[in-house]
């Protein structure tokens, strides 16, 4: 309080003016303040332009989040700097981010009144359901995003039609790099077909984003790839990498094949069955008799019922190039390669490993005086700037030494000069009694022509007369005299 109170009454005791003057300058300096915060402080906008879903808004925010970007959450939007929105809103665009809203059946169904026409309740649901899956298919591992389109089961309505079983269409989009195994799309086959009534798996395309379809004689991928890389993966650690060069080729089924094989085995010892005939004729009666009769013993009947679905693997080819001069047993790397592959001759598969010579770019041996010159070349840009720079500051020495002491000595002359002008010529005597002959004639050329005369009387005959043959010798054309330089900057 005792500080306060001082304070207020040095305030009163000032003059009315100055606290006036005082107050209106703390009022400008707390404006100013806030103005340079308020522009210092950036300007926020809302990211996106409509409001956002929440699966949307969480997935933008994640990847925000995971670039360091400092935003501020709404219920339906991101607030972020304004500089940056332009650029966040590019990184988003190339990432993928968000992805498009997906309707799930509940929101399909919940425009649906009592009037509605049973058509628009019937594709509402399907487009529900569609989103649904597709909102599944987005959680599985390398798959970017999916579209589905379902078609349901029809049955005929009139006696020319036929009936049309439920299919469904999927279209994939996988991230970078990202691949998809067999077991994978058969399993998204799976899935999609126990989401969809009435859809059974055959029914079921899988496109990716290049229009391929996975999982069917068009993807000649897929498990070729695998056994390619696990083949060739087996084979460097074995026996050495560069040593073997694998390549495998899987030919699938493109159509639904089906074949049925019935045997029967007698039950007994006997044949399962057997035909008797006899024939008699009589001439006095005129008659003809025939007899036939058949017999079946019994038999067990087997039927056998085989179906292969379309995009079953039908054959694999496998070629295993090893390199000549490595040796190697070709018999065991044939065995190797079989079992890693799952060589099965009676589905038609194919295996060959030969031994041929691998290629190679001879490689040039550098002797000691190439690898000097290896490493003095890069730097002979940076050695022949460094020779040149010294050599011309070694030219340049003598005319910049030369050019220092003359300054050097114009400026004594003329601080010397200066100092000499106000006083009696005893005085300027005694100042130049330790300069040399040039250096007193340059001063004493500089003074009135009186107290120059006045100055050289007081110098011994033999002194005098060394300074005045320095006075009288001629000037260079290029540098002036010592008099017009004191002129000049006096």
């Amino acid at each position: 309080m005792t500080v306060l109170t001082q304070l207020l009454a040095r305030w009163n005791s000032l003059p009315a003016a100055a606290r006036v003057v005082a107050g209106a300058a703390a009022s400008v300096a707390v404006v100013v303040s806030i103005a340079a915060a308020i522009l210092a402080h950036p300007s926020r906008v809302s990211l996106f332009a409509a409001p956002l879903h929440p699966e949307q808004l969480s997935e933008a925010e994640d990847r925000l989040a995971s670039w360091n970007v400092t935003f501020i959450p709404t219920a339906d939007n991101v607030v972020v700097d304004a500089g940056r929105r332009n650029d966040l809103l590019l990184r988003l665009s190339l990432a993928g981010v968000p992805h498009p809203h997906l309707s799930s059946t509940g929101e399909a169904l919940a425009t649906i009144g009592v009037l509605t026409p049973q058509a628009v309740v019937e594709a509402q649901t399907r487009a529900g359901l569609a989103g649904d899956i597709e909102a599944g298919l987005r959680g599985i591992d390398g798959v970017d995003d999916a579209r589905v389109i379902v078609a349901p089961a029809k049955a005929p309505e009139f006696a020319d039609e036929s009936a049309h079983d439920a299919s469904a269409s999927v279209r994939l989009r996988l991230r970078a790099g990202a691949h998809l195994s067999r077991e994978a799309i058969d399993g998204i086959r799976a899935f999609v077909a126990a989401s969809v009534p009435e859809l059974q798996a055959a029914h079921v395309t899988i496109l990716d984003d290049r229009g391929v379809a996975l999982g069917d004689g068009g993807a000649p991928g897929g498990d070729a790839e695998e056994l390619q890389a696990s083949l060739q993966s087996a084979l460097d650690a074995a026996l050495g990498d560069g040593a073997t060069i694998v390549r495998v080729r899987a030919e699938y089924a493109g159509e639904r094949t089906s074949e049925r094989v019935v045997r029967r085995t007698p039950a007994g010892a006997q044949e399962i069955a057997g035909t008797r005939r006899s024939e008699s004729y009589d001439g006095g009666g005129k008659r003809y008799r025939r007899l036939e009769e058949g017999e079946d013993r019994g038999s067990e009947t087997h039927e056998l019922v085989s179906e292969a679905q379309a995009g079953a693997l039908k054959r694999l080819s496998t070629a295993v190039f090893v390199d000549q001069s490595r040796a190697l047993d070709l018999a065991k790397v044939r065995e190797l390669a079989a079992a890693t592959v799952g060589y099965d001759a009676r589905r038609g598969d194919m295996l060959a490993v030969e031994a041929v010579d691998f290629r190679r770019v001879p490689t040039l041996r550098r002797d000691r005086w190439w690898l000097l010159y290896g490493a003095i070349a890069p730097l002979a840009p940076a050695l022949i700037f460094t020779l040149g720079l010294v050599i011309c500051v070694r030219l340049a020495m003598p005319p910049l030494a030369a050019f220092l002491q003359s300054s050097i000595e114009r400026a004594a002359v003329e601080r010397a000069s200066k100092a000499a002008a106000g006083f009696a010529p005893a005085r300027v005597r005694s100042m130049l009694e330790q300069e040399p002959p040039h250096a007193a004639a340059a001063i004493i050329s500089a003074l009135p022509a009186a107290t120059a005369t006045a100055v050289l009387e007081l110098y011994p005959p033999h002194e005098r007369e060394a300074i005045v043959r320095r006075m009288q010798r001629r000037h260079s054309p290029v540098i002036d005299d010592a008099q017009e330089l004191l002129r000049r900057h006096v």
